[in-house]
C-alpha cells in the first residue's frame, strides 16, 4: 500500500500535490492539518475536497476522495500521523513558512524512526530556495534514503471565502473557506537518486534548480510585481483588468524581455533550453497571458501588499536590479519601481 503525506491544506498543497498524489493512484492519502474547523469539514464530508481550477476559458472543478486528515496537536491523531510518515514513500509540506519547520520536525522524525531505511521523497514549498535544507535541519537525524526536496511553484492560487464569490465551490460542503488554483501545472523538483520513480503526477526533476528558482522570483514574480504596481496606479481593482491597457502590458513586457529575462538568459544560457532567446521569448508571453487570466480573479491589492518584504536584498525588486547589474543589463524600468516604492515607505 503506498502512501502519500501532505503536511499543511492551502491551496498549493491541494491544487498541486493532493491532485497529483490522487492521480498518481496513491493508496492512502493523509493530511496534516492544525485548523480544527477543516479537519471537521474534511471527514464530515467523508474525506472529499473539491477545488476551483482557473482555465483560459472559464472555471471548472475538481473534486479528490479517500483524504485522510489529522490534527498534529490531538495527541491521538498524532500517533497517526508519526505511523503515515512511517509509511509514507512521497511527502510533502506547505506550510506559511519555513519557521513552521519545529512544530513538524519531532513527529516526522519520530515516524521516519519507524522505517529508517526507506526511501521517500519530501517536496517543500515554502517559497524558500532553501527550504530543503532548512527541513533536513529540523529533523536533525541523517536517514541514509530520505531526501529533501526544494521545489518551484510558479503556479499561481489563492483562497476564498464563499462570501466573496458565490460561484466557486468551498474545500468542503459548510466550510467558510474555498481553494483557487491555475491550471498550469508544471512544478520544477530538485533531483535525487531514483526520483524517476515518483508517483506524485505534475513534478519535474532538474539536476539544478537555482536557474528555475531565479527565474520564478526575478522573471515571473517581479514582473508581477510591477505589473500590480502600475495596475494600482492605474486604478485598477484586478490584474486581468490589465488586458485593457495595451500600454501598460507593452512597459510589463519590456521590463520582462529587455531587463530581468537579459539578465537571466545571459546568466544561464547553458544551464537549460529555457535560457535560449526563443524559449523564454515564449515563456514570457505565456507569463503574461496567465498573470491576467480573469478566471483567477487576482487581487492588484493581493500581488503589492508586504512590500517591505518584496523590497528585501534578494528579493524580486531589489534582487532583479542587482541580478541585472551584475550581468551588465541597466534594468530602468525596476530601478523606478524601486524609487517609488521606497517613497512610499518613507
Amino acid at each position: 500500500m503506498r502512501t502519500f503525506l501532505g503536511i499543511g491544506l492551502g491551496p498549493i498543497q491541494t491544487g498541486i500535490f493532493v491532485a497529483g498524489a490522487y492521480n498518481g493512484g496513491f493508496d492512502r492519502i493523509v493530511i496534516a492539518e492544525v485548523d480544527k474547523a477543516t479537519v471537521a469539514a474534511v471527514r464530515a464530508a467523508g474525506g472529499e475536497v473539491n477545488i476551483n481550477i482557473a482555465e483560459s476559458d472559464g472555471i471548472r472543478q475538481e473534486s479528490y476522495k479517500r483524504i485522510e486528515i489529522y490534527d498534529p496537536s490531538e495527541p491521538y491523531d498524532q500517533r497517526k500521523l508519526i505511523q503515515a510518515a512511517a509509511d509514507a514513500e512521497e511527502l510533502s509540506t506547505a506550510l506559511p513558512g519555513t519557521a513552521f519547520y519545529r512544530h513538524i520536525a519531532p513527529w516526522l522524525c519520530e515516524g521516519f524512526e519507524l522505517a529508517p531505511d526507506r526511501r521517500r521523497f519530501i517536496y517543500t514549498a515554502e517559497n524558500d530556495n532553501y527550504a530543503a535544507e532548512k527541513l533536513d535541519k529540523a529533523i536533525g537525524k541523517n536517514f541514509p534514503c530520505t531526501y529533501y526536496l526544494n521545489t518551484v511553484v510558479g503556479k499561481m492560487s489563492k483562497a476564498f471565502t464563499p462570501e466573496t464569490d458565490n460561484t466557486l465551490v468551498p474545500l468542503c460542503p459548510g466550510l467558510n473557506k474555498g481553494h483557487l488554483v491555475e491550471a498550469f501545472n508544471h512544478i520544477y523538483i530538485s533531483s535525487a537518486p531514483e526520483i524517476e520513480t515518483r508517483q506524485c503526477h505534475g513534478l519535474h526533476a532538474k539536476s539544478d534548480l537555482l536557474p528555475f528558482e531565479e527565474a520564478k522570483l526575478y522573471g515571473h514574480n517581479a514582473v508581477h510585481f510591477l505589473l500590480g504596481w502600475e495596475a494600482a496606479k492605474a486604478g485598477l481593482t484586478y490584474m486581468s483588468e490589465l488586458t485593457g491597457r495595451i500600454d501598460l502590458m507593452e512597459y510589463g513586457k519590456m521590463a520582462f524581455a529587455e531587463e530581468s529575462g537579459t539578465a537571466l538568459c545571459r546568466k544561464w544560457q547553458d544551464a537549460d533550453a529555457l535560457f535560449s532567446p526563443a524559449e523564454f521569448s515564449a515563456y514570457i508571453d505565456d507569463l503574461l497571458k496567465r498573470m491576467t487570466n480573469p478566471y483567477l480573479q487576482d487581487a492588484v491589492e493581493r500581488i503589492i501588499r508586504d512590500l517591505s518584504r518584496k523590497l528585501e536584498l534578494e528579493d524580486r525588486i531589489v534582487g532583479t536590479i542587482r541580478l541585472c547589474l551584475n550581468e551588465h543589463v541597466i534594468p530602468k524600468r525596476f530601478i523606478h519601481l524601486a524609487d517609488e516604492c521606497f517613497g512610499r515607505l518613507r
